[in-house]
């Protein structure tokens, strides 16, 4: 799923690309709250909240969507809009100007909703990493309401603090040397704090490029991320990889048993392949 940096990067594509100019063309594949005709209506801004994308458009309306694992938006020249393209069995979304279309494939939500009540959508995260209105102190409020829950399942709680997901969770807790199944109750305020600092100056470092650079090294740019079954760069012994979370919502978690104290109680300590190794 993307996280934040990516997801704010695609705002700041589609506001290029079509705020201030009128839709043309609206065509939205899906039930939404409350149909209405936007075309004819001028864009007023593309922004990010968390991992969600605003859409704001005269006349008080949001076009609220959320990639999930699998959705994107592409920005390009209206003239290169193929009909195949259009007619898409997977094109959730199709939006455009005289000049620019912008595609939403494979969208995870989409709402149209009046601007006043977005907060019906978005109300419930927690203060957003990369917002111009980050508040490090309520993230760190609500992360200690959290209680014996593991703190990397804490952190990708997008209630507590909004745009992480397992990237920026994993690393700076490897930075950190904190172990991800560690209960927050456990962590003293200068360790979380130093966390929560950490991971958004890593997310807010990547958001001007196309994929993390955490390490210096483009051809390994993470730590832990995706290299379970490969050596530590810290220390030698193998990255691992075990599920964090109370399902449905349990997410893939990796890890340095040795630099971050020990297995997790999710995993069973066998051998793991270096991902993508038969």
């Amino acid at each position: 799923m993307p996280e934040g940096d990516a997801v704010l990067r695609t705002a700041r594509r589609l506001h290029r690309g079509l705020a201030g100019r009128t839709l043309a063309v609206a065509e939205l594949r899906w039930d939404l709250r409350r149909p209405a005709e936007l075309t004819g209506r001028r864009t007023i801004e593309v922004v990010s909240r968390g991992k969600h994308l605003l859409h704001r458009i005269e006349g008080g309306l949001t076009l609220h969507t959320h990639l999930r694992m699998d959705g994107r938006w592409q920005v390009t020249e209206r003239s290169r809009v193929s009909s195949r393209m259009a007619h898409a069995t997977d094109l959730r979304a199709l939006l455009a100007t005289d000049t620019h279309a912008a595609l939403g494939w494979r969208l995870g939500m989409l709402d149209l909703v009046p601007t006043g009540e977005e907060h019906s959508l978005v109300g419930h995260l927690g203060p957003d990493v990369l917002g111009a209105d980050w508040d490090e102190g309520e993230a760190l409020r609500r992360l200690r309401a959290a209680g014996e829950q593991p703190v990397g399942a804490a952190l990708l709680d997008q209630r507590n603090l909004a745009g992480l997901g397992t990237i920026f969770t994993a690393e700076p807790l490897f930075v950190q040397r904190v172990n991800p199944w560690s209960p927050v109750s456990g962590l003293d305020d200068a360790t979380l704090t130093g966390i929560v600092r950490r991971a958004r100056r890593m997310i807010a470092g990547s958001v001007e490029t196309s994929r993390p650079a955490l390490t210096g090294d483009p051809r390994e740019p993470t730590s832990v991320h995706g290299r379970s079954g490969r050596p530590c760069r810290r220390c030698g012994a193998p990255v691992r990889v075990a599920m964090i979370g109370t399902a449905p919502r349990d997410r893939t978690m990796f890890y340095c048993p040795r630099c971050q104290g020990g297995l997790a109680p999710t995993d069973d300590g066998r051998r793991q392949r270096p991902l993508g190794a038969r």
